[in-house]
């Protein structure tokens, strides 16, 4: 007996959506929208066995879970991993690469990185709410506000000129299109009633007035503040610094600029072992003509991975080309008449000290350098809120409660500087800087701030209606609900007021 898919051939282009339905020919509304096509024996499929057949469109890939089989598209919609790598979970799949979770039943985003598929939600009125930061955190948190029926003016505040995009894909692929690295074009923006404010800069909030300051000279009142304005990369306070070809690499325009530098004749040196630094490294190495790595330890991410694992990578650098100057420095840029960089003085724990004549003088090895790369860690922006009343602790950081509510009532902040509490590790506090964490910040405060709170122990659901009809649902700690409530909607079904009165759980038992 064989297994005939049925599956839409039309995606949704603006969402990325990477479901596919499983039907039968009786349930196709427009027979032109879908393709049909024999693909496996049922024998084929195991339980819980990913396995990707090819279509006359493309890949699909089949999971059967409980007798069910499920038909998805074949790439996470984050970074294009193959998902038949996956992990399987109980109504999901979770990513290998950067772990985000997809539901079997819809293709719905149910754990980050991405974005969700659409926006679903009850109307809702609010006033005025402002988040400043266009990274990770920002761009969801607005997309959050909506989704839950937030309906009151809402501002975007992007410091760079552009909307919210991948930022991972600045040191990774510095030759990558802004517009399609974005998570949302401006029609998305414009639909949702989002208004975005690219290029600009909050420089003050004052929380007794409740506005926000912005470098173009305008103000923004808010009712609810969300702050996501994450770090800025550092350089070493060194001669030389400031010359244009010592970069570091945070933005789009930081990965423009240096990968236009980029030429074969040239050499490239990059200061230290964090991530940054390395993926730099990395994509450099057959662009020019040599890359040399100055470490201040012995092997880089020992802090964070250990010297096992530390070691194992730089051999893998090593092996690809890139050079090492290990427990070293740098303590100047050189230049030329014409302010190029031409060369780096080190501080690599050989200097030589020689008395001639009474004189004292100092050598230390110098590199050649057309340019510089400063992979050295970073400061926070909470700078422009020093004289705002909100409490930041000394490293730049700013402190929140369970629910990334700061000692001001009604603000909040997410993403890198946020000093919030760490579910994982018995909700002790840190600062964390991480992409999927960044996006929680964004979904956690937008809930908040509309009053959705979660429970203590986090683990509820809830339940969103409109005219006694539960329109959307969410949970923590209790799937696979969502998932359920989504595969009961795809089946053409209905969930109503009285279905959960009594026992909130009681259709899924059926």
């Amino acid at each position: 007996m064989y297994t005939t898919l049925t599956i839409a051939s039309q995606l949704f282009k603006a969402s990325q959506l990477h479901k596919y339905f499983l039907a039968t020919s009786a349930d196709q509304e427009d027979p032109e929208d879908y393709v049909e096509d024999v693909v496996c024996q049922i024998s084929d499929l195991n339980e819980n066995e990913l396995k990707t057949f090819d279509l006359d469109e493309g890949k699909v890939l089949l999971v059967k879970q409980n007798g069910k089989i499920n038909a998805l598209g074949t790439k996470c919609t984050h970074y294009g991993a193959p998902l038949v790598n996956s992990a399987i979970g109980d109504g999901r799949l979770r990513c290998q690469w950067h772990g985000a979770c997809f539901s079997l039943a819809t293709g719905d985003i149910e754990d980050f990185p991405e974005l969700n598929q659409w926006l679903r939600g009850i109307s809702e009125k609010g006033k005025k709410i402002v988040v400043i930061g266009g990274g990770p955190a920002g761009a969801t948190c607005v997309e959050a506000l909506r989704q839950e029926g937030y309906t009151g003016q809402l501002t975007l505040v992007c410091k760079e000129n552009c909307l919210p995009y991948d930022r991972v894909k600045v040191s990774k692929a510095m030759d990558f299109e802004i517009e399609k690295a974005e998570f949302r074009d401006d029609k998305f923006y414009k639909e949702h009633d989002i208004e975005v404010a690219k290029g600009i800069e909050a420089t003050a909030v004052d929380t007794i007035a409740r506005t926000v300051t912005l470098s173009n000279g305008k103000q923004l009142e808010y009712d609810k503040l969300f702050i996501a304005t994450g770090c800025k990369a550092r350089k070493v306070d060194i001669p030389g610094a400031n010359l244009p070809n010592v970069v570091v690499l945070r933005d789009y325009e930081h990965s423009k600029y240096t990968n236009a530098q980029l030429e074969e004749d040239k050499e490239v040196v990059v200061l230290g072992s964090s991530f940054i630094a390395m993926e730099a490294a990395n994509y450099c190495l057959n662009k020019v003509k040599k890359v040399t790595v100055i470490l201040r330890g012995d092997v880089p991410f020992k802090p964070l991975l250990g010297s096992d694992v530390g070691a194992a990578f730089m051999n893998l650098f090593k092996e690809k080309g890139v050079n090492f100057i290990t427990r070293s420095g740098m303590t100047k840029v050189n230049e030329d008449c014409k302010g190029n960089v031409v060369s780096v003085e080190l501080n690599d724990g050989k200097l030589l000290i020689i008395v001639f004549f009474f004189r004292v003088q100092k050598y230390c090895t110098t590199l050649r350098a057309d340019l510089v790369i400063m992979g050295v860690g970073s400061t926070f922006y909470t700078d422009f809120l020093k004289s705002s009343g909100i409490d930041i602790k000394e490293d730049g950081t700013i402190e929140t409660d369970e629910y990334l509510e700061t000692n001001v009532p009604g603000i909040y902040v997410g993403g890198d500087i946020a000093y919030a509490p760490v579910w994982s590790h018995n909700n002790m506090k840190a600062a964390i800087g991480h992409y999927p964490l960044a996006h929680y910040h964004g979904k956690i405060a937008a809930l908040n701030m509309l009053g959705k709170r979660n429970v203590e122990e986090y683990k509820f659901v809830a339940f969103y209606l409109k005219d006694d009809e539960v329109v959307a649902t969410s949970s923590c700690g209790m799937d696979p609900v969502v998932s359920q409530f989504a595969e009961h909607l795809s089946q053409g079904k209905k969930l109503f007021r009285d279905d959960i009165k009594e026992d909130p759980l009681a259709w899924t038992k059926k």
